[in-house]
């Protein structure tokens, strides 16, 4: 089995688009298939609309509960243009949460109209959010917080994951999705990719159950993958934001054409670390702190590096979590509101950026 890099990688699709009041074009596309580096690809030749020739990226950050952010995010994008986000992105990527986000909104029935609509997805964290995140008391006990075992139990994710995706594999995609993940057994990282003839057949469930292994809260994914044995965790171990990569396939998959990116973060972490406490922390107190500064770093790294590339045509949206938890795992009813109304707020404090940027 090969993985698909960057430099491997060429190919496919668009999405139809239509005008309306945030601008998004129709464009008509014809296939053909063919053979690159021995890995069959499929190429979507566009009649591009040369008034509006932009490629739109969505890349969507890891976060846990905090999903739900850009959940109402990518629905009040759909509410606003009339056309589900599979019409409105030519690429969609994301990490863990929005990995799961990225499969969902991706896939299509057999008519081509969107399975999974994004008040889907929202409802997804808003009723299974304190199922997927509940931990028994003996649990709890063992597992001292994820520190000699996983937080929770793997079983309840899997359960949700299966209820939304069923059997659907990644080839059932209609507009290019990747999600990404690490391979601890291999040490390698992994880019599971909608046009890959080699991921084809992966079950989409199984894709976001691999993205969204975050170590301490959920044990790896183990899957059998091309006749080899595979352990899978949380891809935000290396890209939290998955934005530059979201970039390079997009070079890859639509050369010498505009690419533009919309880029959706889950909470920017705000809770301190003063000197006098972690001065004296051991690897047992690092654990779960350092996992989230790998996750908050690697996003604001990403968002530095996307911001010298594609300058005015990158939209970053994130919210500070200001009364909202940063906890990944907390799915009370209180804080799902909060998370809400901060999703509300964000949106209200970039409006004018989404219009820019749908109208490029």
């Amino acid at each position: 089995m090969r993985y698909c890099s960057h430099a491997d990688c060429t190919l496919i699709g668009g999405a139809n688009r239509s005008a309306n009041p945030v601008a998004v074009r129709m464009r008509v596309f014809h296939s053909k298939v063919w053979f690159v580096n021995d890995l069959r690809v499929e190429q979507h030749n566009s009649m591009s609309n040369p008034d509006h020739p932009t490629r739109r990226v969505l890349s969507i950050d890891g976060g846990g509960i905090r999903g739900i952010i850009p959940a109402m995010v990518i629905a009040h994008l759909e509410r606003q243009t009339g056309k589900p986000a599979c019409e409105l992105f030519d690429l969609i990527v994301g990490t863990s949460t929005g990995g799961i986000l990225a499969l969902g909104l991706s896939l299509q029935d057999a008519a081509g109209q969107p399975l999974l609509a994004s008040k889907r997805m929202v409802a997804l964290y808003e009723r299974h959010g304190r199922e997927i995140f509940e931990q028994s008391l003996w649990r709890k006990l063992r597992s001292v917080g994820g520190i000699f075992e996983e937080a929770y139990s793997h079983k309840a994710l899997e359960a949700v994951l299966e209820h939304y995706f069923g059997s659907r594999t990644l080839s059932e995609c209609g507009t290019p999705a990747m999600v990404t993940s690490y391979d601890i057994q291999h040490r390698r990282t992994v880019f599971m990719k909608s046009w890959h003839a080699d991921h084809g057949a992966l079950l989409c469930s199984d894709a976001a159950r691999a993205t969204s292994a975050a170590p301490t809260y959920f044990e790896p994914a183990n899957l059998q993958w091309a006749d080899e044995s595979r352990t899978l965790i949380d891809g935000g171990v290396y890209m939290n934001s998955p934005a530059v990569s979201a970039y390079a396939e997009a070079r890859k998959l639509f050369p010498n054409e505009p690419i533009a990116m919309l880029s959706l973060g889950t909470g920017e972490l705000t809770r301190p670390i003063p000197y006098e406490e972690a001065r004296t922390w051991g690897s047992a107190l690092w654990v779960m702190s350092l996992l989230d500064c790998m996750f908050d770093g690697a996003a604001k790294a990403a968002d530095h590096q996307m911001r010298l590339f594609l300058g005015e045509r990158y939209q970053r949206l994130q919210a500070t979590l200001t009364y909202a938890s940063d906890d990944m795992d907390d799915a009370s009813k209180g804080n799902i509101r909060n998370l809400k109304q901060t999703a509300r707020e964000m949106i209200a404090n970039h409006q004018e950026a989404l219009v820019r940027f749908f109208d490029q």
